[in-house]
């Protein structure tokens, strides 16, 4: 069982950026693939951002691209994400996710095994 912990969530301006994270306890994360979904007010989870399991490959929301970046540190089980240019339709619940699927894209929550409890990210107009 992996338990996952984001942190570093809050309230930011337009046009400013916010970094998160995402720890992990009771397994290691090195054979997982690492993501990060959102939750925006009154809509469905969405898939933001993943890092495969050596970090070598990275897979993007057209909505995020060029503005989120995201990393890990296998030695350390944790898993950040960069936010830059933030706008207000960024504002969500953020998610940490840990999955290794044979059956489903890393886009797709279904991918994914294990969760975090979120981290609020409001960005201000």
């Amino acid at each position: 069982q992996v338990q996952l912990v984001e942190s570093g969530g809050g309230l930011v301006q337009a046009g400013g950026s916010l970094r998160i994270s995402c720890a992990a306890s009771g397994r290691t994360l090195g054979n997982y693939v690492m993501g990060w979904f959102r939750q925006p007010p009154g809509k469905e989870r969405e898939f933001v951002i993943a890092i495969t399991s050596t970090g070598r490959n990275t897979f993007y929301a057209d909505s995020v691209e060029g503005r989120f970046t995201i990393s890990r540190d296998n030695a350390k089980d944790t898993v950040s994400l960069q936010m830059n240019s933030l706008k207000p339709e960024d504002t969500a619940v953020y998610y940490c996710a840990a999955g290794r699927s044979m059956s489903a894209s890393p886009h797709s929550s279904d991918y994914y095994e294990f969760w975090g409890q979120g981290t609020q990210v409001t960005v201000s107009s």
